[in-house]
């Protein structure tokens, strides 16, 4: 099962910043003025070996306090019923203030564990004024600045120590899970009832109808997965209701939770800024992906429609653009199948072995062809390549001087990899270590 953190807090105490840092990354814009993040934002953060997903809740432009408090303390209700750890953003400049107040009063009532973090503590006067902060009531604080990193390794330790232990599933329970991705309204409902016959999942043109995520077993043609129907994942600021946090939360766990990602699009459309969110979103959590252009019946085409429309779309996921792409018509039940069975190869290159005699055999004679160029007059060296005992499909080569091999070369061994051996839909992972 997935981790979820979510960072809540007032506007302005530094939650965009700390978020950047967790997750190593400037995802989230960061300025003084309140109200900037707008967009929700998500991200993976990894530490001591243990991977967890973080959502920036965010604040919002509006034109009255007591409507953003109103907003905030839903952002609070929903990020409580959903995420398995809270972090309380402060901010030590400002002392306690009244929607502080606020959230920690629902923070207290919850049974989900909260972290208080104290921002902005960067000399040890401040400090001092940060222990104000013990009148909400949170137990512990957590001081640090997000802008410097100070106290944030502590604060993950203690993070990661809340999350329950992994559980290895039974053997009987390894059933692979077909996440149904994408914007509201592409039909990705529609789209699991034209495989299961029945009108199970409800279909409006209202965007948003899906609030939850349904699972769907399949059992036909010799196939046994789930399909699991998620709710569209759009910006904050096409949202009116409180129930878009809780729908985006789920969706992400789908996908953290899944084998393959099934992104759908809309033909009439196109890629748009927020499909390449959500494939990004795919390919961090190591899953595999197909991308499918629905409602391709509603497009007028010609002989080079298809070519055109592939090309787009690899522009704008490089440079991992090696993805299976299905033209269907949910509706017109076109293809469909077709999606299906693509869907259950890019599972089988998720979990594929390769040999590594067969491995070496093609990849050293790939190295020797094209060696990694030399730096500083020093002559790299790989010698030998295995595949790892990992979930998803990782190399290491071994060599003389790895440091020395740049991400160009990493590149090249990727596409060779790809080119000799069928990954197709898959994220490939090339470590470089020490002979």
């Amino acid at each position: 099962m997935s981790n979820i953190v979510a960072i809540v807090g007032r506007p302005n105490v530094g939650k965009s910043t700390l978020f950047n840092r967790l997750t190593e990354s400037r995802k989230a814009i960061v300025d003084e003025m309140s109200g900037v993040t707008r967009d929700r934002q998500y991200g993976k953060a990894v530490w001591n070996g243990i991977d967890f997903s973080i959502i920036d809740t965010g604040g919002y432009a509006v034109n009255s306090e007591d409507s953003f408090e109103a907003e905030i303390r839903k952002q609070v209700m929903i990020a409580i019923e959903e995420a398995d750890v809270i972090i309380f953003v402060v901010d030590v400049e400002n002392g306690v203030t009244d929607m502080d107040e606020e959230v920690a009063e629902v923070l207290r009532r919850s049974s989900k564990k909260v972290f208080l973090v104290v921002n902005k503590v960067d000399n040890n006067s401040r400090i001092i004024d940060s222990h104000e902060f013990y009148s909400l009531g949170l137990g512990e604080l957590f001081c640090i600045s997000s802008m410097t990193g100070s106290g944030t390794g502590d604060l993950l330790d203690a993070i990661v120590a809340e999350f329950p232990e992994k559980v290895e599933e039974e053997p009987e329970e390894k059933i692979p899970h077909f996440a149904i991705i994408g914007r509201p309204n592409v039909g990705k409902s529609s789209f699991i009832n034209a495989l299961t016959g029945e009108e199970r999942n409800i279909v409006t043109d209202i965007a948003g109808t899906t609030r939850d995520s349904i699972h769907t077993r399949y059992n036909k043609f010799g196939h046994d997965f789930f399909l699991v129907d998620t709710a569209g994942l759009r910006k904050r600021t096409k949202v009116k209701e409180d129930v878009e946090f809780y729908s985006t939360m789920r969706s992400i766990r789908a996908i953290e939770d899944s084998d393959v990602c099934i992104l759908m699009l809309d033909a009439t459309r196109g890629m748009e800024a927020q499909d390449v969110s959500i494939f990004h979103l795919i390919e961090r959590n190591k899953k595999g992906v197909v991308i499918l252009v629905n409602k391709w019946d509603l497009v007028e085409k010609d002989n080079s429609s298809t070519i055109t429309f592939t090309k787009a779309i690899k522009e704008r996921i490089a440079p991992f653009v090696d993805v299976p792409i299905v033209f269907i018509s949910a509706l017109t039940k076109q293809r469909i199948l077709k999606a299906l069975e693509t869907a259950v190869e890019v599972y089988e290159n998720r979990t594929k072995k390769v040999k590594t005699s067969e491995l070496n055999e093609v990849m050293l004679d790939a190295i020797e062809a094209y060696p990694p160029p030399s730096i500083k007059g020093k002559f790299v060296k790989i010698k030998y390549v295995t595949q790892l005992p990992s979930q998803t499909p990782s190399f290491a080569f071994f060599a003389n001087l790895p440091q020395y091999v740049k991400e160009p070369y990493r590149r090249y061994l990727e596409n060779k990899i790809r080119e000799k051996f069928n990954f197709s839909g898959v994220p490939v992972q090339i470590f470089i270590r020490k002979k």
